[in-house]
């Protein structure tokens, strides 16, 4: 009836192993190394968060730096028809 904890730390971790099957450690230390030098995260606080949690805030600024690269190609469309 109850889980053991065995069994749920181990099927976490399963979980987690399938999930981030995708990045490689050349990968992880390049991330981390971007984040900490051109978004001032400190190594601490990308090691506290969880695998997804990271993923999430890597995605959120991807879709920021994109959103700032359009409006900057807008601006200079604007700029050369003016």
């Amino acid at each position: 009836m109850w889980l053991s904890r065995k069994n749920y730390v181990g099927r976490c971790t399963k979980f987690f192993r399938i999930s981030l099957s995708h990045d490689t450690l050349g990968n992880y230390f390049q991330t981390n190394f971007a984040l900490m030098q051109h978004h001032k995260y400190s190594l601490s606080e990308l090691d506290n968060m969880m695998p997804w949690e990271k993923q999430v805030y890597i995605d959120l600024l991807l879709k920021f730096l994109d959103e700032e690269t359009e409006k900057i190609k807008q601006e200079k469309i604007r700029a050369g028809k003016g």
